[in-house]
């Protein structure tokens, strides 16, 4: 199996300004994520940014790094521009992989692109995990999705679904069966060049969750189910704190 890792970087965030570029154990947070991504086995790993600032931390690491506009709305919409511009045929796997997740497993990334390998039907794969708390399982920043018989997307919501009819607030229905999305993502590449024109549907607006565009428009997603929860990702100073603990600990 071949696949391609994009990761999108961009300097600008509200939580934690120079995101990427943030000290984890000598290295910035960008290539601690890009040599995760190597030990996957993909057949290349290439960051994808808007800012000369992340290019150079990336080349003074070895990690190859592509300039974008600065002007995309989404992650997305960056890495079909680096889809077109590395000419990468139709068919090829290509993963996104966030670049605020240092601590990926890098078995995870390759899980997620035989997802979209053993789902020929699909266009796009990503992954979940069981909820078992009931808090988490309300909590509308915790993106849970809902799968077919063959472990494919019927829909992505904030709200707490499934819902449970006799539903009660000490215990998460059916532990296990009620799923988290991971923010990982296999695309298949003539589909994420075609991603960015595809009008954003209702559903997508309402919940704020880009994914929903692809259910919307006809196109499937392969869900692939792990029993380990990824490693810590980090949006605030907070988290950037626990990361730092956790390297120091390894």
């Amino acid at each position: 199996m071949e696949f391609h890792v994009l990761i999108p970087a961009r300097l600008a965030s509200t939580r934690l300004p120079n995101k990427p570029l943030a000290d984890l154990a000598g290295l910035p947070m960008v290539v601690r994520v890009a040599q995760q991504a190597q030990r996957s086995g993909a057949v290349q790993v290439r960051v994808a940014t808007d800012a000369p600032a992340i290019v150079a931390a990336c080349v003074a690491h070895g990690v190859d790094a592509l300039l974008t506009r600065a002007d995309h709305p989404s992650g997305s919409d960056r890495l079909a521009e680096a889809c077109a511009a590395l000419g990468l045929s139709d068919d090829a796997i290509v993963l996104n992989v966030q670049g605020d997740e240092p601590l990926i497993d890098p078995t995870l990334i390759r899980a997620c692109a035989q997802a979209l390998v053993d789902h020929p039907e699909c266009a796009v794969a990503t992954v979940a995990h069981g909820i078992e708390d009931a808090t988490e399982f309300r909590n509308p920043n915790v993106v849970k999705v809902v799968c077919d018989a063959q472990s494919r997307a019927l829909y992505f919501s904030r709200a707490p679904v499934p819902w449970w009819r006799d539903a009660t607030d000490s215990a998460c229905p059916y532990p296990g069966a009620v799923l988290r999305h991971v923010g990982l993502y296999a695309y298949r590449a003539g589909f994420l060049r075609r991603f960015p024109q595809l009008e954003p549907s209702p559903l997508e607006r309402i919940e704020s969750l880009e994914q929903l565009r692809v259910l919307w428009h006809g196109e499937r997603i392969a869900v692939h189910i792990t029993d380990s929860r990824p490693g810590l990702g980090v949006d605030t100073p907070e988290d950037l704190e626990r990361v730092r603990q956790a390297l120091a600990s390894q």
